[in-house]
């Protein structure tokens, strides 16, 4: 197989002993308890250390190996030269978690670039983690890793991987082998927090702009819509009192076309907008800081990206790759698909640094207890347009764009 170089290299060796408070926190908590708060984020990468050796011939079982040398060697693929480090989303979140574990445990962790975004460019960037750099794990961030670990997972069967959000998948076939944990999230709780908490705040116009209907946007996307119908319906709102403007952008990276259109729904009377849209969320907000409008973010709290940000969405990345790898260690690898909620304080929003002004903590952790207790359920149910899905809808006017 033709071996990629390596674009970017970042290698960090961090002491061990160093104590830290819990061991999982997100950078803001969804709800007690609260996990401890993330690492900062990372910063810019240095310069490439030297090659690692080869990996021995002779191979041992991971947790085994890792126990008789004192040190783990963790690898962060990105899927494309695009998907950098400090992205602000899924690559930065893995990567705190994995800092956040080498402060605790010690060990040495690269990122890898590829240098086209394809899968034979990601299987070559895989074997050069494992067969370069050694890597005793792997973690892949995103639905891009679906066909081309679909196939790793069987050339490298003593490996271990962390695939987030997505499963092995390829041609429509499902198949997660015992090396692979599956990483998903329950998005449309966390989005559903986010409707809620705008209309509680008191916005009556607000926006979704997704970036690909891929599942995790969808669910985001619903989710937000049934959240504002909850606090609809809570507050004795009349029906269309809120109007919802949803569209997908067709893609995740920025374009100026997208600060347009964002600046042209906050003209038009959207006050908030809820972006699930990845980098093309930045557009959003430029769109917002134009005309005056507010975003909500998402994945990871985003509120140091804009002052229109108010709040994030979020998902704990971090949480999910440090307990990952924390499995590993110990020797209890948890293969197979793996869901982080609000059972285990998977998702919620960054109400650390919210700049709500109505909305408080206390009504956040009273609606995320009901989601965690079952007393709410939000329909994660994934379908081309929100239309088609049944949100039971009967005070939000929805309109598809």
């Amino acid at each position: 197989m033709k071996k990629v170089l390596k674009f970017i290299s970042v290698t960090l060796v961090v002491a061990m002993l160093v104590t830290l408070a819990a061991c999982a926190g997100q950078q803001q908590t969804p709800a007690a308890p609260a996990p401890a708060p993330a690492a900062p984020a990372p910063a810019a990468a240095p310069a490439p250390a030297p090659a690692a050796a080869e990996a021995d011939d002779e191979e041992d079982e991971e947790p085994a190996a890792t126990e008789a040398t004192g040190e783990i060697r963790i690898a962060l693929v990105a899927h494309s030269p695009d998907s950098i480090l400090d992205d602000h989303s899924f690559n930065q979140g893995a990567w705190e978690g994995i800092q956040r574990f080498i402060s605790r445990n010690g060990g040495v962790a690269e990122f890898f670039q590829p240098h086209v975004g394809s899968d034979e460019a990601r299987i070559d960037m895989i074997q050069d983690a494992i067969e370069g750099f050694g890597a005793d794990i792997l973690v892949l961030p995103g639905f891009h890793f679906e066909a081309s670990l679909y196939d790793a997972q069987d050339i490298f069967p003593d490996t271990n991987f962390v695939l987030l959000d997505a499963s092995p998948r390829r041609d429509g076939n499902t198949r997660i082998e015992r090396n692979v944990a599956a990483i998903h999230y329950a998005e449309e709780q966390s989005g559903f927090l986010a409707g809620y908490a705008a209309v509680m705040e008191g916005y009556r116009g607000l926006g979704f702009m997704g970036g690909i209907a891929v599942p995790a946007v969808v669910r985001f996307g619903h989710g937000f819509i049934q959240g504002a119908e909850h606090a609809a319906a809570s507050l004795g709102l009349e029906p269309g009192e809120v109007t919802i403007n949803y569209h997908y952008l067709g893609q995740f990276s920025p374009d100026p076309a997208f600060v347009t259109q964002a600046a042209a729904w906050f003209h038009g009377g959207t006050e908030v907008i809820f972006a699930a849209a990845g980098g093309a969320g930045g557009s959003v907000m430029a769109g917002a800081e134009s005309a005056g409008g507010s975003v909500i973010g998402v994945d990871v709290d985003q509120g140091h990206l804009s002052p229109s940000v108010v709040n994030s969405a979020i998902k704990a990345l971090d949480v999910s790759v440090y307990d990952m790898l924390n499995d590993f260690v110990s020797g209890t690898f948890r293969s197979g698909e793996i869901r982080f909620d609000a059972t285990n304080n998977g998702v919620g929003l960054a109400m650390a640094s919210s700049r709500f002004q109505n909305f408080t903590q206390a009504q956040h952790d009273a609606v995320f207890a009901e989601i965690a207790n079952g007393t709410i359920t939000v329909d994660a149910t994934v379908t081309p347009t929100p239309s088609e899905a049944n949100l039971n809808l009967s005070l939000v006017n929805l309109v598809e764009i």
